[in-house]
């Protein structure tokens, strides 16, 4: 167990590379308790959201969530989060836990007066299954052919033991899987209940690491921040630039004069994985700097992210990556690292 953000955090159970693994064949529970859920309600919620991501709100229909960024003026991101629409008067956004108060702040700041914020995070328990067994599983428990129903990025409502369950088709590992929401004071009974399961293992949070880098997915406060744009970071897909939204004007600025280094992706050659605030160099030169690394148990070599010189971003080009006398040869790979 290890402090975050104010709350204890399992890193791990029986170990990272058994628990990843296990994910990747069968099925992973992992507790993300930590994570925040505001809920922003009133007639001009959707308005006032459209305004505040990158992605489409306006596109959303009941029963649909979408992936994008909160931007500052500047174009840096805030947050990345997930938004659900409920109905057309309320959505709830999961934010990181790291952020809730500030992501707080900066849309109070934002909304208008018919629009209002409300902090769900401290009654919200929220438990991902993730893996090729999660639908059997999730389907026994909370009745097979509406979990099979449930599209990627999607959600529906369900019951377990006259508590409302939100689960939506949602997750940080690549696999699919399902992310349930509900009371908090059900938490216990319904980790037990999935547990139960024969299929069904406990993983951490290095697990949940390990898993989101195979599939190169950033993690805020690493990869992607305040000093980065969406742009910057390889994620201008989850950027709707047809619609007006905080920050646009910054992005715009960049797809017409450029900018410096972007997020990629490498593989070492050997199973040492560079760790975050390695220097990357091509032809011992400083070329950028790895802000995630770690071990693949899929591919058993190292893997990761950096934020590397533009014109070395090139599926391929070798690099160096060095600390303290370290010195690990890698090649520039675009993710996923791991296919199915």
């Amino acid at each position: 167990m290890v402090p975050f953000s104010g709350w204890n955090m399992p890193v791990q159970y029986t170990g990272i590379i058994e628990e990843h693994l296990h994910t990747r064949s069968k099925a992973g529970l992992f507790d993300i308790c930590h994570m925040g859920e505001l809920f922003i309600r009133g007639s001009s919620a959707e308005q006032d959201l459209d305004r505040l991501m990158t992605c489409d709100i306006k596109g959303l229909v009941d029963g649909r969530c979408r992936y994008g960024f909160l931007l500052n003026r500047e174009g840096g991101i805030i947050d990345d989060v997930i938004v659900f629409r409920i109905s057309a008067r309320e959505y709830m956004m999961v934010v990181n836990a790291g952020t809730v108060e500030s992501d707080g702040k900066w849309i109070r700041s934002n909304l208008s007066s018919g629009t209002d914020l409300s902090d769900g995070s401290a009654n919200i328990a929220k438990l991902d299954l993730q893996g090729p067994l999660s639908t059997e599983v999730t389907g026994s428990v909370f009745g097979s052919s509406a979990v099979r129903a449930i599209k990627r990025f999607f959600f529906i409502n369900a019951g377990f033991k006259g508590v409302d369950v939100m689960i939506s088709r949602t997750g940080y590992t690549g696999e699919t899987g399902y992310e349930m929401f509900f009371s908090a004071s059900a938490a216990g009974e319904l980790w037990d209940v999935l547990m139960s399961f024969g299929s069904v293992r406990p993983a951490g949070l290095g697990a949940r690491d390990s898993l989101r880098m195979e599939m190169g997915y950033s993690l805020y406060g690493h990869d992607i921040d305040v000093e980065h744009t969406p742009a910057e970071a390889g994620l201008g897909k989850f950027v709707r630039m047809e619609k007006d939204f905080i920050g646009k004007k910054k992005l715009l600025e960049q797809a017409e004069h450029g900018f410096g280094r972007v997020l990629a992706g490498f593989v070492c050659e050997g199973r040492r994985a560079a760790r975050e605030n390695y220097l990357a160099k091509v032809d011992n030169i400083e070329a950028g700097r790895v802000t995630s690394g770690t071990f693949s148990p899929c591919l058993k070599k190292g893997i990761g992210l950096c934020y590397i010189d533009r014109e070395f971003a090139v599926e391929g080009r070798e690099i160096t990556l060095t600390r303290g006398g370290v010195e690990i040869r890698a090649n520039i790979r675009k993710p996923p690292f791991v296919r199915k």
